[in-house]
């Protein structure tokens, strides 16, 4: 399936990071929370970001006009059936994000591939509250997502190969390094990052 178009859920400090990466590597966005406020916030971010990058000469007036041209902000969420590939980056509250993948499994089309960016949720729970497990997925990124190069790709326990590709690929599209991890509580980074604030504290 050829990704032009990503969709993603949660306008916050994950997800708007993911939008402004998405549309900075060439792809259309289609970013979704429930109120304009938070999506109207989430674009000046990402506008603010972009002028920052146009000050160091990273980047032209035009190239931000043209990422920003990219993202399209709103609340309804039936907009998301145009999305190619979706992922959700809502809060870490494991009820909120089955309810967002319940909702999403109705609104998709069949053959797009659902990811989360949880950092800890299990991946197989998510799926189960889907009717294509084999197409749900962790797309872990760290904060904050523009720099940061990695991304933890987590496979649920029906993950098809083929959904695990796609995504790795589509993480390598955005710049990122993908790194395959094991559906379990805190994937790589959790793990390596907790126990060094334990040990600080």
């Amino acid at each position: 399936m050829d990704i032009q178009t990503i969709g993603i859920i949660g306008a916050g400090t994950m997800g708007n990071g993911i939008a402004h990466t998405a549309a900075r590597s060439g792809f259309k966005v289609i970013l979704h929370d429930i109120a304009e406020s938070f999506l109207d916030r989430a674009v000046s971010t990402i506008a603010k970001n972009l002028e920052r990058e146009v000050a160091k000469g990273r980047i032209t007036a035009n190239d931000k006009n043209a990422v920003l041209s990219r993202i399209s902000a709103v609340t309804q969420n039936s907009a998301l059936s145009e999305a190619d590939f979706v992922i959700e980056a809502v809060i870490e509250d494991i009820e909120t994000k089955l309810r967002v993948f319940e909702g999403m499994d109705r609104i998709a089309r069949p053959d797009v591939i659902l990811a989360s960016n949880t950092s800890s949720i299990s991946i197989t729970k998510i799926a189960s509250k889907t009717k294509r497990p084999d197409k749900v997925i962790g797309m872990h990124f760290m904060n904050p997502v523009p720099v940061m190069p990695l991304v933890e790709v987590v496979r649920g326990i029906a993950t098809s190969d083929e959904t695990y590709q796609m995504t790795k690929e589509l993480a390598e599209s955005l710049g990122k390094t993908a790194v395959a991890v094991n559906d379990f509580p805190g994937f790589v980074s959790n793990r390596v990052l907790m126990p060094m604030i334990n040990e600080a504290v």
